[in-house]
């Protein structure tokens, strides 16, 4: 079986989702590379559960590559003030004390904090850039700009440090009708988050994946 290089976007606690994409629909196996593009907690109930999947198929080896997201910088931040902590629960942080059994992030355990706290904001592989939200266009190394990496909400890039790569992110939820627009017509930048957590308002409600080497995709809905 030839391997696929794949991507998931935004999963926000959508456990039963990624699992049922993972193990019923892209039918994941150790031969794959699968790019994870950030905002598994908050929002959704399991947040927990995500996590724990994705740090169990890394100790089973396989070929994943999770990435941080403006979700996982907000937890990791909270317990710095009283201000960080509430812009995270402001944000569907609540949701993932939850899921941990928890009252506060500080309760929650060590090896959770230590895992998000070691996630790489962007990945490179061949002429494809994963990403959570986008870059900063405007200086010379644009991968210097993590906060940028994290929260971007650009549609084009025109630094010629992008020349010839697509960019894969999610972080902005569109509806998969859109997505599916973007992969028609060859875009440089594609946006796979389909908000999931979301339901179907605004024709949302489907966690998406894309196996870069066919163009094709995957996806459940929420």
């Amino acid at each position: 079986m030839s391997k696929r290089l794949l991507a998931i976007g935004d999963t926000h606690g959508c456990y039963k989702q990624l699992y049922i994409l993972m193990t019923g629909v892209i039918n994941l196996t150790m031969n794959d590379k699968i790019v994870l593009l950030g905002d598994y907690i908050d929002r959704g109930a399991e947040s927990k559960a995500v996590i724990d999947m994705i740090m169990e198929l890394k100790s089973k080896r396989y070929d994943i590559v999770p990435l941080k997201g403006n979700h996982e910088d907000m937890m990791i931040n909270a317990p710095n003030s009283a201000l960080d902590n509430y812009n995270w629960i402001l944000n569907g942080g609540d949701e993932t004390l939850k899921s941990f059994g928890v009252r506060y992030v500080n309760d929650i355990e060590k090896k959770y904090m230590e895992f998000i706290s070691g996630l790489y904001p962007y990945h490179i592989v061949d002429n494809y850039i994963f990403v959570h939200a986008g870059f900063n266009d405007d200086i010379e190394n644009p991968f210097e700009d993590e906060y940028s990496m994290l929260w971007e909400r650009r549609y084009e890039y025109y630094s010629p440090v992008f020349k010839d790569k697509i960019i894969i992110h999610g972080h902005r939820p569109h509806p998969l009708s859109e997505l599916k627009e973007q992969v028609k017509h060859s875009s440089r930048v594609i946006n796979i988050d389909t908000g999931c957590v979301y339901g179907k308002d605004r024709g949302l409600g489907d966690l998406t994946a894309i196996d870069l080497h066919s163009m094709k995709l995957y996806s459940v809905s929420c």
